[in-house]
């Protein structure tokens, strides 16, 4: 038997069939936006971060961490690549101005991040450390502190002037009147450590991080908390990066809970 609908009746079928197939299609809308406006979570969670490949301008002391961190990152953020590129604040902060293509810049103090406060966004202290003297493993020529780096029978090596780590050196020397007259003056904190491990030099002022990740070829001889400085780590987004979102994310993931303990079990203070 066939059944006939009035006009208005034909109406009202064609009303309620159009919002049935309406339904699964709105459902999958929203899960679509929820995909893709995923990505502005304060630390950087997993699935949180939108997609990307970055660029990260790092200190030549997060080099061993931040590849560690950059490992972690990405594993729990599938689709994110993370390339680094490791110098003195000063070589970063050079590119920086140049133009250099990057996402991320991350220094070794607050004063090199100051000098490009126009590029980047609101930095973020992320880290901090401190000095200590590097010697050739088991400390051949006994260097118990600070003065002894005045003998002049002795090869010291520093990082040059305008590099975080040699003005940091050049503070805590000076606070205790101390001249030293190195053999060289190095670009970054690792070519001073580098000196030290071939034996090139005697002695070396380091981050005690960078020590500790080379601690089965040098000694590290500590100085007192009252000689020594405290170097302050920032980590900025840059405003050129076609990636804002995904850089945001992973400097505050850097401030998280994960990256902290990353940093931290390197040996980097909290900030």
């Amino acid at each position: 038997m066939s059944l006939s609908l009035t006009p208005a009746g034909r109406r009202a079928a064609a009303t309620v069939l159009t919002a049935a197939l309406l339904v699964p299609l709105a459902a999958c809308s929203s899960d679509d936006t929820q995909k893709n406006t995923a990505g502005s979570t304060a630390d950087g969670s997993a699935g949180a971060a939108p997609r990307a490949d970055l660029t990260v301008l790092a200190a030549a002391s997060l080099t061993d961490v931040f590849r560690t961190a950059g490992a972690a990152y990405e594993k729990s953020h599938p689709g994110t690549k993370i390339t680094f590129s490791f110098a003195g604040s000063q070589e970063l902060v050079a590119q920086v101005s140049q133009g250099s293509p990057a996402d991320v810049l991350v220094t070794a103090d607050t004063k090199s991040m100051g000098k490009v406060e126009a590029d980047t966004s609101a930095p973020t202290v992320i880290a901090k450390n401190r000095l200590v003297i590097a010697t050739g493993e088991g400390n051949p020529h006994k260097v118990a502190g600070l003065k002894d780096l005045a003998d002049p029978k002795l090869k010291v090596v520093l990082a040059a002037p305008e590099v975080p780590v040699g003005k940091y050196s050049k503070q805590i020397l000076d606070a205790q009147r101390i001249t030293v007259k190195p053999v060289s003056q190095e670009p970054n904190v690792r070519a001073v450590l580098s000196k030290v491990e071939l034996g090139e030099a005697d002695a070396g002022l380091v981050y005690k991080t960078d020590a500790e990740s080379a601690e089965d070829k040098v000694d590290a001889v500590e100085i007192p908390d009252a000689q020594n400085a405290v170097a302050t780590y920032p980590a900025a987004t840059l405003k050129g990066s076609k990636n804002a979102g995904a850089a945001a994310a992973f400097v505050a993931w850097l401030s998280s809970p994960e990256g902290q303990k990353i940093l931290q079990d390197a040996g980097f203070q909290k900030p």
